[in-house]
């Protein structure tokens, strides 16, 4: 289809054009004219995107429903979206995490950054977990799919549908195996440790790739350790200290199912002897812990997102100062306390500062030694600060 035969949608002349020419990838649905043509595109629409005096500015994917009206796909507004195009973007993509890691396990595809706005793509040697979290990426799911298996040869193909993006875009939630199938959780090797992944039925895609590098620095803090793991998932922290010389460790988590994925990896690790669980509610448990007199010579809490959005960043805060309360006093004298947040609406001076206030709250103190962020499979977009969202800061205290 060439650009004359797509249709358009134009900039109002107060947005700011030059945004999104120096590569910021959203415009937001109070920049465009939104007549009742615009209004009656169907989500997932491709169109050319003008500025104010009707120049081209690109290929953008559409969505009427949603706040982001428009996502750049292509500079070029005459640029085909089908397999070929697919394949190009995927195989920039996979030279980088091959550069990287000598096993196919990482995030292959990292949304915006990787020029495939709302897609995510976590890999798992012959298996492929996609989120498309964009109405567009839904509606070419098709040859999405055929293109990554053509570019890294996965056997197997999940779609995970429970993203709250989703729901942002107006999709549905329901998951699904496109290609080859599923046998049980897959085996991980990272950081000296195997860790189990259940693409089917866990958390997210089955796994949280972007702390691997925060995983490893962690461990070396951990010969001759008692570590506690808290929000531990399938053992992230846990099991790369113990792989790292930890005496013993705890992991905490609200989920049985992510627990006993745990244990299993920790088994298939050969330390599953230095390893305990403990199912709970992190706050409850942590108050616990602190009733029973518990002391751990490294601490990490590393919860899910209490401030997903703007609306949510107060409230979040609180909750983060709130975790570091509870935590610091379980940490013994000269220990670490490592606290992370993954979200995009809370930045890291806010984080750092709610962290620090729920320290000196718990009658504790101690400077930063490290501030971590997400790895390298994980690339930020400068011009889009949501794609650079994990922290975790480190105190010793």
């Amino acid at each position: 289809m060439t650009e004359t035969q797509r249709p358009t949608i134009r900039l109002m002349p107060k947005a700011k054009p030059q945004a999104i020419r120096h590569g910021f990838p959203w415009v937001y649905a109070n920049e465009v004219v939104t007549d009742r043509r615009t209004r009656a595109l169907a989500p997932g629409s491709l169109a050319v995107l003008e500025d104010a005096e009707r120049r081209p500015m690109g290929l953008v994917a559409v969505n009427p429903e949603s706040k982001i009206i428009a996502r750049m796909l292509d500079r070029n507004a005459e640029a085909e979206i089908g397999v070929d195009w697919f394949r190009a973007r995927i195989g920039a993509a996979l030279a980088h995490r091959e550069r990287l890691y000598d096993q196919p396990f990482y995030r292959l595809v990292h949304a915006e950054a990787d020029g495939l706005p709302g897609v995510v793509i976590d890999r798992f040697g012959e298996a492929a977990v996609i989120q498309p979290n964009a109405a567009w990426a839904d509606l070419l799911l098709e040859p999405l799919v055929e293109a990554l298996v053509a570019e890294t040869g996965v056997q197997t193909v999940v779609k995970n549908a429970s993203g709250r993006a989703r729901g942002l875009e107006g999709l549905d939630d329901a998951d699904a195996v496109l290609r080859g199938g599923v046998e049980g959780p897959v085996p991980v090797q990272m950081n000296g440790a195997t860790y189990m992944a259940d693409l089917t039925g866990g958390q997210k895609t089955g796994l949280y790739f972007d702390q691997r590098e925060n995983h490893g620095w962690m461990a070396r803090l951990a010969p001759g350790s008692r570590v506690l793991d808290v929000f531990s998932h399938v053992g992230g922290f846990a099991l790369a200290a113990l792989a790292g010389g930890a005496a013993e460790a705890m992991g905490v988590d609200g989920s049985r199912a992510a627990l006993d994925l745990a244990q299993a990896g920790a088994e298939a690790s050969g330390f599953g002897d230095r390893f305990t669980t403990r199912q709970g509610d992190a706050f409850a448990t942590l108050e616990a812990l602190g009733s029973e007199g518990a002391q751990f010579d490294v601490v990490i809490c590393d919860p899910p997102a209490f401030a997903p959005s703007k609306n949510a960043r107060d409230a979040g805060l609180r909750a983060y100062e709130r975790i570091a309360r509870l935590s610091a006093p379980l940490v013994a004298p000269g220990g670490y306390l490592a606290l992370c947040s993954c979200s995009h609406a809370a930045d890291l001076t806010a984080f750092r500062n709610a962290s620090a206030r729920g320290i000196g709250r718990a009658g504790r103190r101690g400077p930063i030694v490290h501030t971590g962020a997400a790895g390298p499979d994980h690339p930020v977009l400068p011009q889009l600060a949501e794609t650079g969202y994990l922290k975790m800061v480190v105190f010793r205290l």
